[in-house]
Formats: structure tokens, C-alpha cells, sequence
């Protein structure tokens, strides 16, 4: 991942947990707590694509299981944000823009699900019975129910601050250090000109300009 995209990632995740862990968790709901963790992964993946989503996802559950009052193995929630993250990368809508709010809305329910499911299998594996305990069925509902109600006011949110980050105008391909097609077309917007492959179009601007020059002199010259 670019240096841009791994900064502010590491900025929308601490500030996603930081509010998860002080205010979301104390508010003492039954089920589930809110995953605004979760969505902040949705939401960067959904921008990022499957790859840039599974190394969010990764850092963002490698955080939340160092982070207090976490009571489970460390690498247990990061494995599942490793996963989700790079299914819902896959999900990525072309060209970056949603036209509806049906897909990402998908996303959140299955990544609800699919998180909850996951979280509780590999704690079966290591041991932990706590979510059989609590009831799977009632962690399922409400864990969807929440991520639902939260998706609508976080993941649009996330995804314009990750798209805005793309925009740089210094921002760079990771190939030939040449500058991006979003950053020729954010030069374009406040130069009116064409980067990229401009050189031809300028060319030929500029051989009109002397032809009709020449026109108009050669005009003078018949009067």
C-alpha cells in the first residue's frame, strides 16, 4: 500500500476504535456491540480494492486485539478483518462510484454475518466457548441490526475521505513513479488542460493558432 493510503488508514482505524471502545461499548446493548471497526475496514475496502482491503483489515484486527479491554488471543480478530476486508474489496464498484446503496448495504450484512461466524469458529477452535454461551443466534441479530443502522452515516463517509486521499495531486503509481490518472485529471481541473498525451493536442492548438494568424495578415495584405 501507498504511504498516503497507509496513513490515513491508521487514522480513520484508531479513531473508529477509540469511539468503539470508550462510547459504543459502554452503552450496555443487548447482543452485540456496534463493529464501527468493522465498517471503517467496509469502507476503506470498498475504495481500496481486495488487497489494500485484507492489509486494513489485518492492522485494524491486529489493533483491536491489543487494545484494552480486549479478553481473547492476539491475531484472532485480525485474521477475520483479513478476510472480510478482502471479500469486500471484491465488491469494489467500478470506476469507484456507487450508483446504488443496495451493494454496499449487502456488504455490510454479510461482513456482519460472515465477522461473527468467523470470530466465534476460530475461538471454538482455541478454546473459547464464550459466544456459545451468550447464544450465536442472538450475536448474529444484533450484530447485523447495528452494523445496518451505524453502515448508513459511517461507510459513505469513509469511503469519500479515502477517495479525496486519492485525489493528491502528488500522489504517485507505485510502477514507474509517473503521476495517476486522478492526478492528471486534478490538474486538468484547475489549468483547463488535457494531461496525458497532451503534447499532440497542444501541437496541433498551436499550428491552428498560426494558421489562422497568417489567414488574417494575408487578408490585410489583399486590402
Amino acid at each position: 500500500m501507498r504511504v498516503n493510503r497507509v496513513i490515513l488508514s491508521a487514522a480513520l482505524v484508531v479513531i473508529a476504535l477509540v469511539i468503539q471502545v470508550s462510547v459504543l461499548a459502554r452503552l450496555q446493548l443487548p447482543g452485540a456491540v456496534p463493529d464501527l471497526v468493522l465498517l471503517t475496514v467496509l469502507g476503506l475496502a470498498l475504495v481500496y480494492g481486495h488487497l489494500g482491503g485484507a492489509f486494513v483489515g489485518f492492522g485494524a484486527g491486529l489493533l483491536t486485539d491489543l487494545a484494552p479491554p480486549a479478553d481473547h488471543a492476539a491475531g484472532r480478530y485480525a485474521l477475520v478483518l483479513c478476510v472480510i476486508g478482502y471479500l469486500a474489496g471484491l465488491a469494489k464498484p467500478d470506476h469507484g462510484r456507487l450508483r446504488t446503496a443496495a451493494g454496499p448495504m449487502l456488504v455490510v450484512v454479510g461482513a456482519a454475518i460472515g465477522s461473527t461466524l468467523l470470530y466465534a469458529t476460530v475461538g471454538a477452535l482455541v478454546g473459547d466457548t464464550a459466544a456459545r454461551h451468550v447464544g450465536l443466534p442472538s450475536l448474529l441479530f444484533t450484530a447485523t441490526v447495528y452494523d445496518l443502522l451505524l453502515a448508513p452515516f459511517t461507510v459513505p463517509l469513509i469511503m469519500a475521505i479515502a477517495r479525496r486521499a486519492e485525489n493528491d495531486p502528488l500522489g504517485e503509481t507505485g510502477a514507474g513513479g509517473s503521476k495517476s490518472n486522478i492526478t492528471a485529471g486534478w490538474f486538468a481541473g484547475g489549468t483547463g488542460l488535457r494531461i496525458g498525451g497532451q503534447r499532440g493536442g497542444l501541437r496541433v492548438k498551436a499550428a491552428r493558432n498560426r494558421a489562422a494568424r497568417a489567414g488574417r495578415i494575408k487578408g490585410v495584405k489583399r486590402l
